[in-house]
């Protein structure tokens, strides 16, 4: 089968960069081990975060890091094993997190962010997605003085970002969402992002609509690329796939294909687990609920009441450690009225992470028509489809609608 273009992943990256590809005229076969969204793009919690204009940081607070030291928290677990392997990520990571660093990825990320609302709104119409998608934002919600009066004024001091939210207090953040227990105090509702009620359903979604607009979708190992002869070729079910460009948008297996080639990438991973609840006391959430002192969110999906963890730092191929859930767990009962456990077990995913909070997006400088998209860390869901829109304007010569510098590969070199 030969094409213009292998995309390499069927997570949302690559779901929307072969659609973006696609509508600009490219022949593109997708290729995955696994069906569409059945990665990490299932297991997330559903935000299309707009509001997100602050980049996940390593904490510089040293009351903050001896308690995750003593490893009792909800938010941040790791193995002991894994520290040595994961020390000087975890140091580069830091350093980039300092006020220079963390001023750099902000106004880096911010034009991605600007945009990733209308880029699904763009996807999500002619797929016919509208039905999983609601635009009543998310509630950041809290239980005591102290913390819901930092909340605040960390909201005031995001002016220059132009976000729209509300402050709630106690009748009115109930009010929204009833069953939250009596002693919370007070929310902020976060009113730009949009939410999804079934990730992995929207990233087959726009499968679908890649199918439907002439692309393939073939099964494959999508790790066993290789360049013959000027051009890429991996094998599928479907024979083999030869074509002029190919992109790597394998989320946390990106390191399988860029390493062996020669590229000094530090591509790391956290890893997070979700579970479902029934709900109970005959409730019905209507919004995503943050729990930000306890570091996971409750968000209403298909399949029930979704609780996703915070990171788990440990190696990528570990079995499921229920710690981090259990933890989220005891603190979410006492936050909403959760019922029984619907999944047999914990989903466990894996999210891409470079250091510097900036994902690789753009050419692979040492090998013709191989370009990278992955690295997206917390915001795949959010940042598929304009990732996926800037690395194809990049590859067909349209003038990008930002500059693509930060995100080069070669910023590590």
């Amino acid at each position: 089968m030969h094409c213009d273009t292998i995309v390499l992943g069927a997570g949302i990256v690559g779901v929307s960069t072969a659609l973006q590809l696609q509508a600009r005229g490219r022949n593109v076969v997708l290729i995955d081990r696994a069906q569409p969204g059945t990665g990490t793009s299932h297991g997330n919690a559903g935000l299309i975060e707009r509001a997100s204009v602050i980049p996940y940081s390593f904490p510089r607070e040293i009351a903050r890091l001896l308690r995750y030291g003593l490893n009792q928290q909800s938010d941040v677990r790791y193995s002991l094993k894994h520290l040595p392997k994961a020390g000087r990520w975890l140091m580069h990571y830091w350093r980039e997190s300092g006020p220079s660093g963390l001023a750099k990825a902000t106004q880096a990320m911010l034009p991605l962010i600007e945009k990733c609302v209308s880029e699904h709104d763009l996807l999500s119409e002619p797929a016919g997605m509208g039905g999983l998608i609601q635009d009543s934002g998310w509630i950041e919600v809290y239980r005591t003085p102290a913390d819901f009066d930092k909340a605040q004024r960390d909201a005031v001091a995001l002016a220059e970002y132009k976000l729209n939210y509300r402050v709630l207090d106690q009748q009115q953040v109930h009010a929204l969402e009833p069953g939250l227990h009596s002693d919370v105090i007070g929310g902020i509702h976060w009113l730009d992002p949009k939410t999804v009620s079934d990730p992995g359903g929207l990233t087959r979604g726009y499968a679908e609509l890649f199918i439907k607009r002439g692309g393939h979708f073939v099964i494959g190992d999508a790790t066993r690329l290789r360049s013959t002869a000027g051009q890429w070729q991996v094998e599928s079910q479907k024979g083999l796939i030869v074509a002029n460009e190919a992109v790597i948008a394998l989320g946390p297996q990106a390191r399988d294909i860029f390493e062996p080639l020669g590229y000094p990438i530090p591509l790391a991973i956290k890893r997070g687990y979700h579970m479902h609840y029934a709900a109970r006391d005959g409730q019905t959430m209507q919004h995503p609920i943050l729990d930000s002192v306890g570091g996971y969110v409750l968000a209403p999906m298909v399949g029930g009441i979704r609780l996703t963890t915070g990171i788990e730092f440990a190696d990528s191929d570990d079995p499921i450690n229920e710690i981090q859930l259990r933890r989220c767990e005891a603190h979410a009962q006492r936050l909403y009225p959760l019922g029984e456990r619907v999944d047999a077990e914990p989903w466990l995913g894996r999210r891409p992470c470079l250091p510097d909070m900036c994902p690789v997006i753009g050419p692979a400088s040492r090998h013709k028509g191989l370009w990278f998209n992955f690295g997206h860390a917390h915001h795949g869901l959010t940042l598929g489809p304009v990732s996926g829109r800037l690395l194809a304007e990049m590859m067909t010569g349209e003038k990008p609608f930002t500059d693509p510098t930060p995100y080069s590969a070669e910023r590590f070199n």
